[in-house]
């Protein structure tokens, strides 16, 4: 394939898209799995709380792999936050099964991203393999 030099230019400038649309679905990648491991810790942390007795001594994470020891209650509920920085009061019943809809919806946002992530990938693969062959085809001339 030979490409005119506009058509090299126009290639060129969607590899710089391609590859900004990349870093930023990586980016996405990042913080969707970091959201997930929250939610999954925190449904992990209702679950303990469910199936203690009031006063058991258990480990609560607060973040960074880090853990405080906390005496069970007989108060049974949680502080959940429901998004856009507001948390609402919720029965650690109903909490966990928040925290499951959030970590499906989660999932389903991840397993998303990264296949556009692996579209655009394969689109940019496919791409550069053009350009490379225009520049050698080029090169054949040139000398």
């Amino acid at each position: 394939m030979n490409m005119e030099d506009d058509e090299l230019r126009q290639a060129l400038a969607i590899l710089d898209a391609y590859n900004a649309q990349l870093e930023a679905l990586n980016r996405q990648v990042r913080l969707l799995q970091v959201s997930l491991e929250d939610t999954i810790r925190a449904r992990e942390s209702f679950k303990a709380l469910v199936e203690a007795n009031e006063g058991d001594e258990i480990l609560i994470p607060v973040g960074a792999s880090s853990y405080v020891p906390a005496k069970v209650t007989g108060k049974k509920k949680a502080i959940v936050g429901i998004g856009n920085r507001l948390s609402a009061e919720k029965d650690l019943d109903e909490a966990i099964a928040f925290m499951d809809n959030n970590s499906k919806d989660l999932t389903k946002a991840l397993k998303e991203t990264i296949a556009a992530l692996d579209e655009i990938e394969r689109m940019a693969t496919e791409l550069t393999a053009a350009v490379q062959n225009e520049y050698q085809y080029r090169q054949q001339f040139e000398q």
